[in-house]
């Protein structure tokens, strides 16, 4: 069941959809990411909304950090895909560069990273940040 004001909000990702038909049914387990892409859209999203949970459950086993603790004095504003590399539907491997825009200490910053991504036993997972 959808929460109030959740099937008109706008998902964090960027997509234009919303919330409720985006990444909350990843957020809540009731879907899977079908692509990196997608799952880097709802890890975003997770950071937006401040779910540790689900970020640390989309984290692939051998990098996952042991805790995670989400700054909350930090607002992500806004996330641009600037690439994708395989990371589809057939694929066990992908990759996503992306900037994230937020806001911390009444400063704006951005994220830059060129992601990792891998499928673990069947779903998309993040692996790491490649070098730049």
């Amino acid at each position: 069941m959808a929460k109030r004001g959740e099937r008109t909000r706008a998902c964090p990702c960027g997509t234009g959809r919303p919330y409720a038909d985006c990444c909350a049914p990843v957020h809540s387990g009731t879907a899977t990411a079908a692509t990196a892409e997608a799952l880097m859209r709802s890890r975003f999203s997770a950071f937006a909304l401040g779910d540790a949970a689900y970020l640390r459950h989309s984290w692939h086993s051998t990098t996952r950090p042991e805790r995670l603790e989400l700054d909350p004095g930090t607002r992500w504003l806004r996330l641009e895909i600037l690439q994708t590399g395989q990371g589809g539907l057939f694929d066990s491997a992908g990759t996503v560069r992306f900037r994230a825009r937020y806001r911390e200490d009444g400063r704006t910053g951005v994220l830059a990273e060129h992601s990792r991504f891998a499928r673990e036993d069947g779903r998309w997972v993040y692996l790491d940040a490649l070098p730049e």
